[in-house]
């Protein structure tokens, strides 16, 4: 999972990727950093075009403004450059795939 450093490098998979997941999160999220590699361990497999990045939010605290994310962890996932999906704080990694899958069916099916 690629730490992104900056909004632009967001937008730019936003727009040349169909599928993006997005995973802010911090350095001191305990829950963040133990759902990372569960995220990219399941999901890699289920959903080969899925793009997974990971933002730090206490890095860049203005990037995180900008998406609405103000507690930790939130997962955002984006297909064709909209946001479909968005989860916050206690959330089933299950139901997630759920959610992701309904929608990347749809487009790789």
């Amino acid at each position: 999972m690629n730490q992104l450093k900056d909004q632009a490098q967001l937008d730019a998979l936003k727009r040349d990727k169909d599928a993006v997941l997005v995973l802010f999160g911090g350095a001191h999220c305990g829950v963040c950093q133990t759902i990372k590699p569960q995220i990219k361990e399941k999901y890699s497999v289920k959903f080969p075009e899925l793009e997974m990045v990971y933002i730090d939010c206490e890095q860049l605290q203005e990037v995180c403004a900008q998406h609405g994310v103000f507690s930790l962890p939130v997962v955002q996932v984006f297909f064709m450059g909209q946001k479909f999906i968005e989860e916050i704080r206690g959330f089933s990694l299950l139901a997630l795939e759920q959610e992701i899958e309904k929608t990347y069916t749809k487009m790789n099916g």
